[in-house]
């Protein structure tokens, strides 16, 4: 017979955090992030993802002008381009700008210009003059600014500053002080950069009455910008 004095221990509940299996506690400790793609997408991006038809028009168009084709003739008459939707065809028109190939993105442009969706966007124009500056064609570059002065555009100071370097790096002064006067009238407020772009590359190129005044006007908004030209040496060099 068992003694009744025998004393068993008291249970001992576990509590349920600790009964947790041990999966789970270390699943628990890890943190899923998801990336957001669309930070990969710099704004200069938009409409360079190319779909096959687009592909397949940009080869189409390279392949009439080698074979002897004008370009103003290769983009009016191909079937593949005047297929293409809205955003296929803004993706060949920069593609084509991005290969260097400036009479094809012209003509391109100009067909996209005749669109009844087409609404300006400013770095369309930055990438359509900095191909034809790049390649010579001062007429081209002419005609752009020419569709440029008869569009309404959103403001935009930094694609403007972009568009004022590109025609001062080309030696356009003329043009380069059209598209300032522009800039201010479309709302695009010039900051330091833009002065600083209109001083030094007015400089460059020998215009030095056109450079001090710049720079009075800039002294005029922002105060002694010479702080600021050290700045940006420094960042430069």
């Amino acid at each position: 017979m068992l003694s009744s004095s025998i004393a068993f221990p008291p249970l001992r509940l576990t509590p349920p955090s600790a009964a947790a299996p041990r999966w789970r506690s270390a699943a628990a400790a890890v943190t899923i992030t998801m990336r957001d793609r669309s930070k990969n997408r710099k704004p200069t991006q938009r409409g360079r993802y190319l779909s096959t038809e687009a592909i397949q028009a940009v080869q189409s168009l390279k392949r009439a002008t080698l074979c002897g084709a004008p370009a103003a003739g290769a983009v009016a008459t191909d079937p593949k381009l005047q297929r293409l939707l809205k955003a296929d065809m803004v993706a060949v028109f920069r593609e084509l700008a991005a290969q260097g190939e400036a009479l094809l993105a012209l003509k391109v442009f100009e067909e996209i210009r005749k669109e009844h969706w087409y609404k300006p966007r400013l770095f369309w124009y930055v990438d359509l003059i900095t191909v034809l500056a790049s390649k010579g064609l001062r007429s081209e570059v002419g005609q752009a600014c020419s569709y440029l002065k008869r569009e309404q555009l959103e403001p935009d100071t930094d694609g403007f500053n972009l568009l004022l370097k590109t025609l001062l790096d080309a030696e356009f002064t003329q043009l380069t002080m059209d598209c300032f006067r522009l800039m201010k009238l479309w709302d695009s407020e010039p900051d330091r950069t833009t002065y600083v772009t209109l001083v030094k590359g007015l400089e460059s190129v020998g215009e030095t009455d056109l450079s001090a005044q710049m720079r009075l006007e800039a002294e005029s908004d922002y105060g002694d910008l010479w702080d600021f030209f050290d700045e940006e040496e420094a960042i430069g060099a």
